[in-house]
Order: structure tokens, then sequence, then C-alpha cells
């Protein structure tokens, strides 16, 4: 059983030390956040964090309070034009996808997220990448199954993003509080419940 704490911040050491296919991929993205998911397992459960991904509904987010959050954001997206397809990938920026070397190119992209901006990028057997992009910002959620100092296995998720100049950077620190003390919070509570539901009915 693990005994590191969970659910919890990390420093972006967590993410750049380790030795993730992303970082070849995307130098150019700054590191925002980085998680230590809820999530305790062993060595091949990283299946079951796919399972989670693929299952997550932004639109029916089992936590109250993440669904407002992003109800508000998009409301406030839609009324500031900042989520057009003019702004979007293969418009604004092109997508991650592009920049694949060619045995992930020919791999599996990952699982697609239910009502949500999000592409899938690149899956491999301990890292999952999808993207978005709008009037802010391209962004880069990165899933990856991380091996303890305990010698136990846990999920971990950062954040990458390239702000869109000026505005995209102003936007993004003005909601670092609110992600940081309100949504992942949230979000990383629901994870956790889901987690043991996930790994039975999977089993």
């Amino acid at each position: 059983m693990s005994t590191e704490r969970t659910g919890v911040r990390l420093p972006p050491s967590a993410h750049t030390d380790q030795p993730w296919r992303i970082h070849e991929i995307a130098p150019d993205f700054i590191v925002e956040d980085v998680w230590a998911l809820p999530t305790p397992g062993g060595p091949d459960d990283f299946r079951y964090l796919l399972e989670l991904c693929a299952a997550a509904d932004a639109y029916d987010n089992s936590s109250f309070v993440v669904r407002t959050m992003l109800s508000i954001r998009w409301k406030l997206g839609a009324l500031l034009g900042w989520d057009g397809d003019d702004d979007g990938l293969e418009q604004r920026v092109h997508s991650l996808r592009e920049r694949l070397p060619q045995d992930l190119r020919d791999g599996p992209a990952g699982p697609e997220t239910p009502n949500a901006p999000f592409r899938p990028v690149y899956l491999t057997e301990n890292e999952f990448v999808d993207e978005l992009a709008n009037k802010t910002v391209h962004a880069l959620a990165h899933y990856s199954w991380v091996r303890t100092p305990d010698g136990s296995y846990r999920g971990q998720m950062a954040v990458l993003t390239k702000p869109n100049g000026l505005f995209g950077r102003l936007y993004m620190a003005g909601i670092k509080p609110i992600r940081h003390f309100v949504v992942y919070p949230a979000l990383l509570r629901g994870i956790a419940s889901d987690w043991e539901a996930v790994r039975r009915t999977s089993a």
C-alpha cells in the first residue's frame, strides 16, 4: 500500500524528471500544473485510468462544483467569442499530432472524451495526451502512470500550456487560484470516488 500522499499538487519536477515522450514533442509548452492522482494501483493499472478518461463527461461530471465552473467558463467563452472554430485546432494552431514521430503517429491516439473540447494526441503504455485550443491557450493534458518511492503505482496528471499572447497569459494567471483551490480539488475528489468502481467493473 502506498504511503505517498495523492490528490495533491506536485512541483513541476515531478513531471519534468520523468522520461516522458512529451518532453521531446512539446518543449515549447509550459508545465502549468502537476497533480498526484488518487488512483493507487499496480504496474498494469494504467488501463483503468484510461477508462476514467474515456468515461469523463464534462456535462455530467460527478462534482457539482466542476459542472458549475465549466458551465460558467463555456458561457463566458460563448459570450466573449473565446471558443470559435477559427481559434481552435487546425485553425489558430496546428494539432500536436503533426509533431509526432512515426511510431507514435502509427500508434493509438487514445480515448475520446465525451462532450469535451479535448482531442486525443497519442497513447503509450504509460502516457496519454489530449489537447484543446481556443483564443486564450493551446493546452495539453498529460496523464501518466508512475512508480512511487515506496514501490507502489499511481496516476499523475500534468497540464501544459502555450498561452496566446498577453491576453492568454493574463487569462491563465487570473484563473490559477480557481484551478488550484476550486476546480482541481473537486475534480480529484470525483476521481477518487470513481477509481475503485472502475477497477471492480473492469476486472
